[in-house]
């Protein structure tokens, strides 16, 4: 069995069976998660069935595809329902969202009061201690004229000028804090399945206190802890350690934002989708997607004759196998009898088209769509994309991906390049492949997934036994301190039409030399600025994770390094360094000479700090080398980290 094969199960679900069982059972949680993880298990329906042992099965109810109640989950032992075995199974499936999109975005109405269906007695008071935004239909009276039965307009993701976080979500906050600080302090080979409970009850907690962006970066720390725990081989750590800044940072800020920055803390439940009247698209491509929560699906990327770009998407629960699936299923859009492959490479004319800020189309019930002629990458509308210099493409990209601002939606994270194939490059993690682009810049191209039920994989070893090839292609940026893109799609290495990289698999008869090796560039020099002194902090940040606060309290004196960072010309990072490994040796005794409890908080404010920092300054160099790479001189932007801990 493994956590795809699981239904999801709500967070509150898995908190409530951890938080129920006895101090002796939650010893044994862990080991019942890894026996339970190694039983058979078989879907009939809504019911999932695991074979517990010869005599006894756990079932898991999912109506609507989600285990929504504790009482969905039983087991036939003699101990239940107070046994370990329904705790062990929901910290074995997958987390579910705690607002997963509608498949199919339902047309926005025009502006008018809100439902009939919401209570006549939610008034102003009750909202704001909620901590909603309650604004009146037209007219400062309307609210209180609205018609009997009819609630206010409520709109839970504004925020008023000088409005600040209620007392309920600054405790909850403060949750998420502390839960944050303890998978910090005891590292993912300490973070079992009581650890990751109290994160999920934080994160519940945080829902129903209109946090859900902070309440999103909790489910994903959960879900990355489980899939290193578990040895998944596309866990990364570097994942890891931007969702704990993620989280740490945004519930440090719910207690001191107000107006605006309390409106992007809190973050959306839902996107909002507004008209955008009639749209003529050009289809791109359509890439798998794979999410740790077990989800699956395809997203195509289309193009307005301006150069906008949009998605259309179709991810639900299924894993890997749906991807593969839905690529070849109808659109839902309008009336088009288009797959998502056949729209990667056709084209669309959309009225009563809806838009949500991040550029994802609506599928309502007045938009209409029909196929319409599409347009080669090397033909006008979409050639265009093409025309803009890299290193433009990769500040707009940074903007839009930035780890250090607030997310606003908007933007692309995509580059459009022409580039020269050159061989496969050797790294610590493995191989990419090596390409030159406009401007003599030299970039390298990663697989987006490592699954092999995708294309990715074998496609990039493919190319990288065709160096020379020139190929027109779209790539999604990495942040790193030389010029990286994750592979997407390309032109064919013939000539003809274009190859979707996940879904599409090349053979060795499309390479110009079938019978030719994979070519290993030589060695790339580290670049005109050298390599930064940089790492040495961010290596001490990430080691934080998989080990915990006890692996830089060992470090002993970190002087040599902090010299080093210094006459790299990064003072603040030096200081940095000497605080972490500070704060995380520091242990106080009591006048008895006992040990004290270590001071978590202190700790994750100075590893937070450190994250951010090193998150923001890598996000300068990537913009420089790009910069640099086209003649330009090489200059680091001026960082923000007065406030790097908030």
């Amino acid at each position: 069995m493994n956590a795809a094969q699981l239904p999801p199960v709500a967070p509150e679900v898995t908190a409530t069976l951890v938080e129920g069982l006895s101090p002796r059972l939650r010893k044994r949680l862990d080991a019942a998660v890894t026996k339970l993880a190694a039983r058979p298990t078989h879907r009939d329906g809504d019911t999932t069935t695991i074979e517990v042992d010869d005599e006894t099965e756990l079932r898991l109810h999912a109506p609507g595809g989600v285990v929504a109640k504790v009482e969905d989950i039983t087991c036939g032992c003699l101990l239940a329902p107070a046994c370990v075995h329904r705790a062990a199974a929901a910290c074995a499936a997958p987390a579910a969202d705690l607002a997963p999109e509608p498949a199919e975005q339902a047309t926005p109405e025009a502006p008018g009061p809100a439902s009939a269906t919401a209570p006549a007695a939610f008034g102003p008071d009750a909202a704001h201690a909620l901590g909603l935004n309650v604004a009146p239909a037209s007219g400062p009276d309307a609210a209180t004229n609205a018609a009997p039965g009819r609630a206010p307009n409520i709109a839970p993701d504004a925020a008023t000028p000088h409005e600040t976080a209620s007392p309920d979500q600054r405790a909850a906050a403060d949750a998420l804090w502390s839960a944050g600080a303890a998978v910090l302090e005891a590292g993912v080979d300490g973070a079992g399945a009581v650890t990751q409970s109290a994160l999920l009850r934080a994160a519940h907690t945080a829902r129903l206190r209109h946090l859900p962006r902070a309440a999103g970066a909790a489910l994903s720390v959960v879900t990355l802890l489980r899939a290193a725990r578990a040895g998944d081989p596309s866990y990364r750590t570097a994942e890891l350690v931007t969702a704990l800044a993620e989280l740490l940072g945004t519930a440090r800020r719910v207690g001191t934002a107000s107006g605006a920055e309390l409106a992007a803390v809190r973050g959306r439940v839902r996107r909002p989708y507004s008209p955008d009247g009639s749209l003529r698209l050009y289809g791109l491509f359509t890439e798998p997607v794979v999410t740790g929560s077990g989800h699956g699906g395809v997203r195509t990327l289309v193009a307005e004759a301006d150069g906008r770009l949009f998605t259309v998407g179709d991810v639900a629960p299924g894993g890997v196998g749906r991807a593969l699936g839905v690529a070849d299923r109808a659109v839902r859009l309008g009336d088009s009898a288009l797959t998502h492959r056949e729209l990667g490479r056709a084209g669309l004319a959309v009225s009563g088209a809806t838009v949500s800020p991040d550029g994802r189309l609506g599928a309502g019930k007045a938009v209409k769509a029909v196929t319409a002629r599409g347009a080669a990458w090397t033909e006008p509308p979409l050639t265009a994309l093409w025309e803009t210099p890299p290193a433009e493409q990769a500040a707009r990209a940074l903007r839009s991906t930035s780890r250090y601002v607030d997310p606003d939606g908007t933007g692309s994270d995509l580059l459009f390049l022409d580039v020269e194939l050159l061989g496969a490059v050797r790294e610590p993690g493995g191989a990419c492949l090596l390409a030159q682009c406009q401007g003599g810049v030299r970039v390298r191209l990663t697989v987006a997934d490592d699954d092999p039920a995708l294309a990715h994989r074998d496609n990039l070893a493919l190319l990288a036994a065709a160096p020379g090839t020139r190929l027109r292609i779209i790539g999604r940026l990495i942040p790193a301190t030389h010029p990286r893109l994750t592979l997407l799609a390309c032109t064919h290495p013939t000539g003809e039409g274009t190859v979707d990289l996940g879904l599409d698999r090349l053979r060795r008869a499309d390479l110009p030399d079938p019978s030719a090796p994979a070519h290993y560039a030589p060695p790339q020099p580290a670049g005109p600025g050298g390599p930064s002194p940089l790492y040495l902090l961010e290596r001490r940040v990430e080691q934080t994770v998989p080990a915990g606060r006890a692996a830089l309290g060992l470090l002993g004196d970190v002087t040599a390094e902090t010299r080093r960072i210094r006459r790299g010309g990064l003072p603040t990072a030096a200081a940095l360094l000497t605080a972490l490994c500070g704060s995380a040796a520091q242990r106080d005794r009591d006048l008895f000479g006992r040990l004290l409890p270590a001071d978590t908080d202190g700790f994750a404010a100075y590893w937070l700090a450190a994250a951010r920092y090193t998150a923001a300054v890598s996000e300068s160099l990537c913009a420089a080398a790009w910069n640099a790479a086209e003649g330009d001189p090489v200059a680091v932007p001026p960082v923000p980290v007065h406030d790097a801990a908030g």
